[in-house]
């Protein structure tokens, strides 16, 4: 099979970190994770993945991947107790990327929605072939024409993972309010960090589109009492490294889980949902 090619400094090379993260983390860590997607995708790449594995001996690399991994492992926890319930609602991926967390908790009757800018779409397609019930939405998130092909009526949904932490906090509230109006029964999942995880995650980001501090952007101190924007909206929050898993596993390392405290008590990284009622 031809493989795909990714240029260098490129919308579609942003999306081949998080990917070698996940694949990284399968590799490392089998008994907690196992991603074969990603490690499927990246061998389908034309890609120069030598500084992503001289970074792989890093602690901290190693950690960063670790996070992606427990996002998506909360993720598809929330997904799937979603799915008890409502086994023919539709997966929504919002800002998919190459991400296929949809496919991973396909239980053969749910259906699979995947959104993302056009170009990201473009790269998505070539190399991921959708299943039945799958579709991919070419469209900005927020003009929210993709909804109108979002059937909601067995259920749905929506999850964000990575994704909000680039978008002013007036246009996640707009978001969610506009989904809770037009999918009651329906619910989103997402991650958030508080303004201290924000200045360290998004310094370089924040820079390149030149913002001096993060006031605006999105950030969570507090999920429940901060992201109480509708009586209509019933929120839960957890932990994103701990909240879910004990992170007890081989390979799993003292200073890892000692980091992943500190990342949900200090730095507040959370997985939230919001049920719309």
């Amino acid at each position: 099979m031809e493989k795909v090619k990714i240029e260098k400094n490129t919308v579609q090379e942003t999306l081949i970190i998080p990917l070698y993260g996940r694949k990284m983390c399968s590799e490392k860590f089998p008994e907690l994770y196992n991603d074969v997607f990603a490690k499927r995708l990246c061998d389908r790449l034309d890609y120069d993945f030598s500084e992503l594995e001289k970074k792989n001996k890093s602690f901290l690399y190693e950690f960063g991947s670790l996070e992606a991994a427990m996002r998506q492992l909360d993720i598809m926890w929330e997904i799937q107790a979603y799915l008890k319930d409502h086994p023919k609602a539709t997966i929504v991926n919002l800002g998919c990327g190459l991400d296929d967390t949809g496919k991973a908790c396909n239980n053969g009757l749910c259906h699979i929605v995947n959104v993302d800018f056009p170009d990201v779409i473009l790269v998505r397609k070539q190399l991921i072939v959708e299943q039945e019930r799958e579709k991919s939405i070419a469209c900005d998130l927020k003009d929210y024409s993709w909804m109108e092909e979002v059937d909601g009526t067995n259920g749905v949904i929506f999850f964000a993972a990575g994704v909000f932490h680039y978008f002013r906090k007036d246009e996640v509230k707009t978001l969610v309010l506009e989904l809770s109006k037009r999918y009651p029964g329906g619910c989103l999942v997402f991650d958030s960090v508080g303004k201290l995880g924000l200045r360290l995650m998004m310094s370089k980001a924040i820079k390149n589109m030149g913002i001096n501090d993060v006031e605006g952007l999105f950030y969570v101190n507090n999920p429940k009492k901060e992201l109480n924007w509708s009586n209509r909206i019933k929120v839960t929050s957890k932990g994103y490294m701990l909240g879910y898993y004990d992170m007890k596993s081989p390979g799993i390392r003292f200073s890892h889980r000692l980091l992943a405290r500190i990342g949900d008590k200090i730095i507040k990284m959370s997985i939230n949902r919001m049920d719309f009622e």
